[in-house]
């Protein structure tokens, strides 16, 4: 069911696709994370925003 109400659209975009994504392991860490939580590796990147 898609959320029409746009104050809660946007909480639900920055839970689900506001993270950093590892390089090396592809665990999800919080957009604040300097190195990543699992591996320790600093190779971080945002979360895609939409699929190519």
């Amino acid at each position: 069911m898609p959320v029409t109400n746009p104050e809660y659209r946007a909480i639900a975009r920055a839970h689900i696709m506001e993270k950093k994504v590892c390089r090396k392991c592809y665990a999800t860490n919080p957009v604040s994370a300097k190195k990543c939580r699992k591996c320790r590796s600093k190779e971080l990147r945002m979360k895609r925003s939409n699929k190519k």
